[in-house]
């Protein structure tokens, strides 16, 4: 037996408990791993309080979390990885707790940390599939909506290292560190896509929203082409004639892991972790992020 946070009910962050729990055993490829960081995604929220519920149904009681990043300490048959590598990757059966299962384990270079190996995880497979699937190309202009947020982010820093100009949106409070990363920030809010034609004198070619901000009326506006725009957050997309990219099997075929652990590790790519939190913490962290104090990643440390 082993400590993992659950909940059996749809609900607000309280649902969240500390429980004991069967300690996972791994199947074929799969390695297990004493979980050494968690990463919390807004997923993970969704999930919780039942808005994902016709989509993605829970199996109660359930685990939450999608990403982890740890020692491993038991392998299945034919797994890629052995007693006591570091590794990350995706969790089957849920991240918060003491033992988590992972299917592909990327291995963790020693100069990335705990923190940041769990935090890149979905939110950098998320930014490069939405690159790819938009196809956006050196010298285009890419529109980045939410660009000061862990996704955005990390979007910024692939498409300005791919030499396309970038322009992102962001909070008053996020806009140099915008800038820093290689776009031209744009403040968000009223009047926003006025702003961003100030800034983009040959148009902007495609955008990623990463926001969910109601702002993609007015992006295909801005690219003429529904096509060219992809939506993360806003589930009216298809209002909008929009691409809702949610991910899935056929959405990560060219897998992007391994890239982004080693960009990482090279200082070449950073994801922020704005705070830790001990697992028996998981409920805070969730009321945390869900009232929008974060400024970057919320990291649960078992």
């Amino acid at each position: 037996m082993s400590k993992a946070i659950t909940f059996s009910e749809y609900g607000a962050p309280e649902v969240l408990r500390l429980s004991e729990v069967t300690t996972p055993e791994p199947g074929p490829g799969q390695v297990r791993i004493r979980v050494r960081a968690a990463s919390v995604n807004p997923f993970d929220m969704k999930f919780r309080s039942g808005l994902m519920a016709g989509a993605v149904p829970a199996r109660f009681p359930v685990i939450p979390g999608l990403d982890a990043a740890g020692v491993v300490d038991a392998v299945g048959e034919g797994a890629d990885a052995a007693v006591g590598d570091e590794v990350l990757g995706s969790t089957v059966g849920g991240g918060y707790g003491e033992y988590a299962l992972l299917d592909r384990p990327v291995a963790k270079p020693g100069s990335l940390s705990w923190e940041t190996a769990a935090s890149l995880v979905t939110v950098g497979r998320t930014a490069a599939r939405v690159l790819e699937q938009l196809g956006v190309r050196t010298g285009q202009t890419l529109l980045i909506h939410g660009a000061g947020g862990s996704v955005g982010t990390v979007a910024v820093q692939l498409a300005a290292a791919r030499g396309i100009t970038v322009i992102g949106t962001a909070g008053e409070h996020d806009l140099e560190r915008v800038t820093a990363l290689g776009a031209t920030a744009v403040r968000y809010g009223e009047g926003w896509a006025e702003r961003v034609k100030a800034e983009a004198a040959q148009g902007v070619d495609h955008v990623f929203d990463a926001s969910g901000a109601g702002v993609l009326a007015d992006s295909v506006a801005l690219t003429g082409d529904s096509s060219r725009v992809i939506t993360i957050a806003d589930m009216s997309a298809a209002q909008h004639d929009v691409r809702f990219s949610a991910g899935g099997a056929a959405d990560e075929a060219g897998e992007s892991l391994p890239e982004l652990v080693r960009l990482a590790a090279a200082g070449q790519l950073t994801v922020p972790v704005w705070r830790t939190y001990p697992l028996a913490e998981a409920a805070q962290a969730h009321t945390d992020l869900e009232a929008h104090r974060n400024r970057g990643k919320a990291v649960l440390l078992p």
